[in-house]
């Protein structure tokens, strides 16, 4: 037995082993907590969660090459309104050059056409005169003093009228005055064709609402016709060859007509009656929102409702969501360790009228108070940022009331200790016991309690911005971007919209839950891990 007891004391010191329970005596408190800490397991996965939703968040926003208000278009075919046609029943005025009309000029005319009184005055005081040169053909005079004499006017030609309009074969062609009056009046007069100052042409009759004329080498010039037949967008130019195509569909009544083009595609035309003004239709390539754009290369995740790009709105979303956690947790920490730490300081009065102001701000109902501030900041259309502040602020004020109640609960117990009664021996402050002695004995709660409040504050914020009270449009949040599930069509038929930013929640939640119980388990003083 001796002998054992002296081959005992001879082993050297590396030899030796020590349990668990030995090692841990010789730690300090801070590498217990972190030893204890970051033996769990779940915590470690926590902690790793968060890192790659911050290294998500923050780096990804720089590195992705979107913004999270960026539009991105896409074209489609549409069937869209190409053309309207419809009888001309009002007067046509070809100007000379130089010469101007009055505002009034087409009513006078109908009127003079009719009552066959070809001599009007214009509400500007001037005189007017008609002179028939053909069936519903008419030459526009002015009436113009020449000297100072009443009898010293004279009239002068300004502009020819008919129920017809022109169209130019060419879109750069410029037709001139006496072209469209010699082509007016051989139509009148039934001829095939006529004499201007700059050659001969001819009229090739297009069905009964129209005629082709034509240059003596046989090319098309012009389409007359005595039917308004006009593009739907001002910058679209519709050809003669068209607008006789266009005719002839509404002369046969026909609903549809395709047509070949020149390089070989055909486009079809479709045609829509109403009272007798008509409608023509047919496929255009627009330039439309890329909505609910499926996962592709350009875009990973897709896009969303507006056409934004879904990973860039989740990376920027992601940073509102996780700092609106942070700062109100912050906030909920400063406020309420100071009116707990005082209650529990002082007590009596003090603790009984604190405590009644933590009743009052428990009692405040979060709900409706949400609904006035989102209504309040809707009326006077406040920016996101400012928002995201409100938002921040009345989370904060709200629920600070939870760390007080155990910040206060702890200095209760704590204030009776025995180095208190040596700090208050000592000559210290009542602020320097309560904020250097007190409040760091509470730390290890607080930091538990923060963690797993963190989820909490997210979850808020998401609730919030999915009713439309929290983060508004620009601004991304992952609330904000799961409110697409309020339409039942997206939420079945375009699960990419929504599914990400909701797993975003679940993990972050999940992680800091995590973290905060295995905080708890690590500043457990009775774990032996």
């Amino acid at each position: 037995m001796a002998k054992e007891m002296i081959d005992e004391k001879e082993k050297k010191p590396e030899e030796m082993q020590l349990d668990d329970a030995a090692r841990v005596k010789v730690l300090s408190p801070g590498m217990m907590v972190a030893k204890r800490f970051f033996r769990n397991r779940l915590a470690i996965l926590g902690m790793v969660i968060i890192i790659c939703m911050f290294l998500f968040s923050f780096l990804g926003g720089a590195v992705v090459p979107y913004s999270e208000s960026e539009v991105f278009y896409t074209s489609e075919s549409m069937l869209k309104d190409y053309a309207g046609a419809t009888a001309i029943d009002q007067y046509q005025f070809v100007v000379k050059p130089g010469e101007t009309l009055p505002k009034d000029i087409y009513s006078k005319t109908m009127i003079a056409a009719s009552t066959k009184k070809y001599e009007f005055t214009s509400r500007d005081g001037t005189d007017y005169r008609l002179d028939p040169v053909g069936d519903e053909v008419y030459v526009l005079y002015a009436r113009v003093k020449t000297g100072p004499k009443p009898i010293d006017v004279e009239d002068q030609e300004i502009a020819v009228g008919s129920l017809k309009s022109f169209t130019r074969a060419a879109s750069e062609q410029d037709l001139s005055y006496e072209f469209c009056k010699g082509a007016l009046m051989a139509l009148s007069a039934g001829q095939e064709s006529y004499t201007a100052e700059d050659g001969v042409y001819t009229l090739e009759a297009a069905g009964t609402h129209g005629a082709l004329v034509k240059d003596a080498d046989g090319a098309d010039i012009a389409f007359v016709s005595d039917m308004n037949i006009n593009a739907v967008n001002a910058g679209t130019y519709l050809s003669p060859d068209l607008k006789l195509l266009l005719i002839e569909m509404i002369e046969q009544e026909q609903d549809s007509l395709t047509v070949t083009e020149d390089d070989g595609t055909e486009t079809t035309f479709l045609l829509q009656n109403k009272n007798g003004q008509y409608l023509v239709r047919r496929n255009q390539e627009t330039r439309v929102i890329d909505s609910y754009s499926a996962p592709s290369k350009e875009h990973i995740f897709g896009t969303d409702g507006n056409g934004m790009d879904l990973l860039a709105r989740l990376m920027y979303g992601g940073r509102i969501s996780l700092l609106i956690g942070f700062v109100v947790i912050a906030i909920e920490v400063v406020i309420g360790t100071i009116v707990g730490g005082i209650a529990g300081f002082f007590g009596g009065r003090v603790d009984n009228l604190l405590m009644r102001l933590v009743d009052v701000v428990y009692c405040i109902p979060s709900l409706p108070l949400f609904l006035i501030l989102g209504s309040i900041m809707d009326y006077y259309q406040l920016p996101a940022k400012i928002r995201i502040y409100a938002l921040c602020v009345v989370l904060a004020v709200i629920g600070w009331v939870g760390i007080a109640r155990i910040v206060r609960g702890q200095i209760l117990s704590l204030r009776e200790q025995e180095f208190m009664i040596a700090a208050e021996a000592c000559g210290l402050s009542v602020h320097r016991r309560i904020f250097k002695h007190l409040v760091p004995n509470v730390i290890p709660q607080l930091i538990v309690f923060a963690s797993m409040g963190l989820g909490d504050v997210i979850l808020t914020e998401a609730t919030l911005s999915f009713l439309g009270m929290g983060i508004k449009y620009p601004a991304a949040s992952w609330g904000s971007i799961i409110n697409a599930v309020n339409d039942v069509n997206v939420m079945t038929n375009y699960l990419f919209v929504w599914v990400p930013a909701g797993m975003l929640i679940l993990l972050t939640v999940l992680a800091f839950n995590f973290i905060g119980d295995g905080l708890r388990d690590a500043f457990d003083p009775k774990m032996k891990r």
